[in-house]
């Protein structure tokens, strides 16, 4: 049966999950990486500490509360006590449940309350029965060898699934970028560029492995980008300066500019050209903001971070060329001329141009440096590309997606059979899908 099945996809971030089959172009749930769960209840599942104590109560295998009649029959979900995603976020609105993020900073921190959710998240939202399908998920680059060996436990012995690949989110965020008209070779070598809500890491890949001691992380993200927009409206007296207001306005209005002072220029002299008007409606009651200087003063915190915080100050193109300088001298190139973006704070007007230009500008200064040190020799150049594509807001998901339907798939998966004989120290064997030479 699992043959004939799509291969499920998940991919669990810190701030949103996101849940489809491999073959489509998008997935089909996505919804916050929050769980529910009654006062008392949950909480518990500390992290590192072996064997989720759920694991062994099948009463978790079930749907959520709702779920088809004949899945809750099957399941026994009348008295499910937990809720995730969105129904996870109004529970603790109301007496007796207290919210959960498992995942922080893109790792599992808590296997108890993960179990759950991926058991809403198959049973209830995809409605599938496991022992009938492959899965693909995620983990964040430099994931401890244990989180994997969990996550194996939780889906062979929790949820019996027909097979398990475990893949690197940069690696597929490069898998995506594929279908851009820049990418003229399926390569798996380039420096990944992942935003999302928590935090943004700079990620050398080089032929579908990453260089881990060339990582790094810059804390500033989609969250501080909300922040500082409602910190300027707040600044400005606005009608209405909430978290809610500040996350439409970035989402809505926000976009990178080529020269903030000449922007600032503009903005001045045309005031009437930039401002704009968003409507929120808290409490049923219409209130008009005026969007400013934010427009643009917002993403600019990941070019000029001290606009923003004190504490971090390099600027995301400085990053971005320190970790290609820190890698391999043979793999260079290759990760200049691949810069791909992933994740939702990536997605502003003009970001990619921005990154682009800058990292060029330092390439092409150290370029003439050599040339004068050499005595005029010329140097052939470097080729720096950065690659927005259309699917960049879910890269790693939707780069599971396309590696999930492909015939070569299940070949590389661990299944049930081989996780019986070994045990979960069979995930620690790394099958590399999609590198050279794979279609």
């Amino acid at each position: 049966m699992a043959s004939q099945t799509p291969a499920v996809v998940i991919d669990n971030g810190t701030g949103f999950s996101k849940l489809g089959f491999a073959g489509n172009d998008a997935p089909s749930f996505v919804f916050p990486t929050a769980i529910a769960t009654k006062s008392g209840v949950g909480g518990s599942g500390a992290s590192g500490s072996g064997r989720p104590a759920v694991a062994n109560k099948p009463s978790f295998l079930t749907g959520g509360a709702g779920s088809g009649g004949n899945l809750s029959a099957k399941r026994g979900t009348e008295d499910l006590d937990f809720f995730i995603g969105v129904e996870a976020m109004a529970a603790a609105n109301g007496p007796g449940y207290g919210l959960h993020y498992p995942v922080r900073h893109g790792q599992v921190e808590n296997w108890d309350q993960m179990e759950r959710f991926w058991s809403n998240s198959i049973f209830k939202y995809l409605r599938v029965e496991p022992e009938d399908h492959y899965f693909l998920l995620t983990e964040p680059p430099l994931n401890p060898p244990e989180n994997r060996e969990n996550t194996a436990e939780i889906m062979f012995e929790s949820f019996n699934c027909a097979g398990l690949y475990i893949a690197v989110q940069a690696v597929l965020a490069l898998a995506a970028s594929w279908t851009s008209s820049k990418v003229t070779d399926r390569s798996l070598t380039g420096t990944v560029v992942d935003s999302g809500d928590g935090v943004t890491h700079v990620i050398p890949v080089a032929e579908g492995y990453v260089i881990g001691s060339s990582i790094k992380s810059i804390p500033i993200a989609g969250r501080d980008i909300t922040y500082f927009v409602q910190s300027l409206l707040r600044d400005r007296g606005e009608a209405d300066s909430s978290l809610k207001t500040a996350e439409k306005v970035k989402e809505e209005y926000c976009y990178v500019c080529p020269d903030i002072v000449k922007e600032f220029a503009r903005f001045d002299r045309e005031p009437d050209r930039f401002l704009k008007h968003t409507v929120t409606s808290p409490n049923g009651r219409s209130i008009t903001v005026d969007v400013g200087y934010e427009r643009f003063l917002a993403p600019e915190i990941f070019f000029n971070p001290e606009i923003y915080s004190s504490d971090f100050l390099t600027p995301l193109p400085t990053v971005v060329d320190g970790v290609i300088q820190s890698s391999p001298i043979d793999v260079r190139r290759g990760l200049y001329k691949n810069i791909v973006l992933s994740g939702g704070s990536t997605l502003y007007k003009d970001f990619g141009r921005r990154l682009q230009r800058d990292i060029k500008h330092m390439v092409d200064g150290r370029i003439r440096a050599s040339e004068v040190r050499s005595g005029g020799k010329k140097s052939g150049g470097l080729d720096v590309q950065v690659v927005t594509h259309k699917r960049q807001q879910y890269g790693p998901w939707f780069g599971g997606s396309l590696l999930g339907q492909t015939p070569e798939f299940r070949s590389y998966c661990h299944t049930k059979a081989e996780y019986d004989e070994v045990g979960p120290s069979i995930v620690r064997r790394f099958n590399l899908i999609g590198g050279p030479g794979s279609t």
